[in-house]
C-alpha cells in the first residue's frame, strides 16, 4: 500500500514525529497505521451548504495531531475512542452515506490518516462515487502532504484557529501553528478555488471556519486580515460563536468562559467592513 512507505517514518503533518506507525509506534496523534473512526452518519449540524435536505455524510476519525486543550470532542481526539476499519471498509462507508442521500462525504479530523483516506477515496471514486468529498481539518498540515490530495478532495473546510504561535503553544501541541496552517490554506485554495454552490449545495471550493475565543485568544482580526489579503473577500468565511469551556479549558483563566456577544460582533463587523459576504447568515 502507498501509505506504508510514509507511515514507517511518519512525517505526514508538521510535527514530523518520524515514528514507525506500521510497527505500532505512536506519535502525537496517538494513531497507528490502522484507520480508527468513532462514528459516521448524516450530520445536520454543519453549514447549510453542506447539510442541504438530507445531511452531510460525516465520518469522525479518532485521534488528532493538534489536541487542543479546549476540544469539545476530547473523548475522540485525546483518548482515541473508536474502532478500527480497513481502507476498503472506509470506501464502503462512503457509498453507504451516498446511498442514504447525503450531499457529501465529510471527513472530520482526517490529517493523520491522509494516505489511508486518499486510497479509500481513490477506490470509491473508481467505483463511481459522485458526491463531493470534504476535508474537514484543523489546518495544521504540510503542503507536501496536501498535494497528494489534489483531484481527490472537492471541498476543503479548514478551521483556521490561531495567529500567534505563543497562543497555539499554550492551547495545542503546536508552537508553530500559523506558520504551517497559513501555507496549508493557500495550497487548499490553489487546488479548489472559491466555493461553488449549486441549488444551495456546496460542490467545490474552500470553506474556512474560524472559532472566536474569549479575550481574542484566537487573534480573530489578524486571521480575517490574512484571509482577505491572500484569498480575497469572496472566500466563504464562517465566524463561529459556539465556543464554550471544555476538557481542560479551566486551566487557562482567559478561556474559561463563553464569548461575549460583543466579542463576536466585533469580528463579524470587521469582516463585513472588508467586504466579506459569505456566508450571509452570520451577519
Amino acid at each position: 500500500m502507498m501509505s506504508d512507505s510514509y507511515l514507517k517514518n511518519c512525517d505526514i503533518c508538521p510535527h514530523k514525529c518520524n515514528v514507525n506507525r506500521i510497527a505500532g509506534e505512536l506519535g502525537i496523534c496517538k494513531s497507528t497505521h490502522k484507520i480508527r473512526i468513532s462514528s459516521y452518519f448524516a450530520h445536520f449540524g454543519e453549514e447549510p451548504e453542506l447539510v442541504g435536505r438530507y445531511g452531510s455524510g460525516t465520518i469522525f476519525f479518532s485521534g488528532c495531531n493538534l489536541l487542543c486543550i479546549f476540544c469539545q470532542n476530547y473523548d475522540i481526539s485525546h483518548f482515541n475512542q473508536g474502532y478500527e476499519i480497513s481502507t476498503e471498509k472506509l470506501s464502503d462507508i462512503m457509498f453507504e452515506l451516498e446511498d442514504n442521500g447525503c450531499h457529501n462525504i465529510n471527513l472530520v479530523t482526517p490529517t493523520h490518516y491522509t494516505f489511508q483516506i486518499s486510497e479509500a477515496i481513490e477506490i470509491a471514486k473508481g467505483r463511481g462515487l459522485e458526491i463531493p468529498v470534504v476535508w474537514n481539518s484543523n489546518a495544521y498540515e504540510r503542503v507536501e502532504t496536501l498535494k497528494k490530495l489534489r483531484g481527490l478532495v472537492d471541498i476543503y473546510m479548514p478551521d483556521l484557529k490561531f495567529y500567534r504561535n505563543s497562543i497555539s503553544e499554550i492551547l495545542t501541541t503546536a508552537n508553530n501553528y500559523f506558520e504551517f496552517a497559513s501555507l496549508a490554506i493557500i495550497e487548499m485554495h490553489k487546488q479548489v478555488g472559491d466555493l461553488v454552490i449549486e441549488n444551495g449545495i456546496a460542490k467545490k471550493g474552500i470553506m474556512i471556519r474560524h472559532l472566536i475565543m474569549p479575550e481574542n485568544f484566537s487573534d480573530s482580526i489578524e486571521i480575517i486580515n490574512f484571509i482577505a489579503k491572500n484569498l480575497g473577500n469572496n472566500t466563504y468565511l464562517n465566524l463561529m460563536a459556539q465556543y464554550y469551556p471544555s476538557y481542560k479549558s479551566y486551566t487557562i483563566k482567559e478561556i474559561n468562559r463563553r464569548i461575549h456577544t460583543s466579542e463576536y460582533y466585533k469580528c463579524v463587523d470587521y469582516a463585513r467592513s472588508l467586504g466579506f459576504k459569505r456566508p450571509d447568515y452570520i451577519y
